[in-house]
């Protein structure tokens, strides 16, 4: 059987500030999934500072952290991942930036 891949962009140029999220996405069909986070720009964020964590779903509307936990890397073009299994149906990711600071981020998720 041939596996099917699929890339799918949940941020594109998105300014994360504070507390932020990714528009949900519908995974289920998918065994396996890997989320990178792509810093375009920041500012105020130091190596370290800045996290994201992934979120599953089993609604799209109700979410609970899956345990993944990503920096939010401080340098342009610095890049993350967090690899995933058993997620369910439903991903997104959510920001926790700190006061001050601000990225612009590119997040895609890589599904097979």
């Amino acid at each position: 059987m041939l596996r099917h891949s699929h890339t799918a962009v949940i941020a594109r140029n998105e300014v994360w500030s504070g507390q932020a999220e990714t528009e949900p996405y519908e995974a289920g069909w998918a065994r396996e999934a890997m989320v990178f986070i792509t810093t375009l720009s920041s500012s105020g964020l130091a190596a370290g500072n800045g996290a994201a964590r992934v979120q599953i779903s089993p609604d799209g509307m109700r979410w609970v952290d899956e345990g993944s936990v990503l920096d939010v890397p401080a340098q342009m073009d610095g890049v993350s991942v967090a690899r995933l299994q058993h997620f369910g149906n439903w991903l997104r990711v959510v920001s926790d930036m700190p006061a001050g600071s601000q990225a612009a981020v590119l997040v895609t998720l890589h599904l097979k």
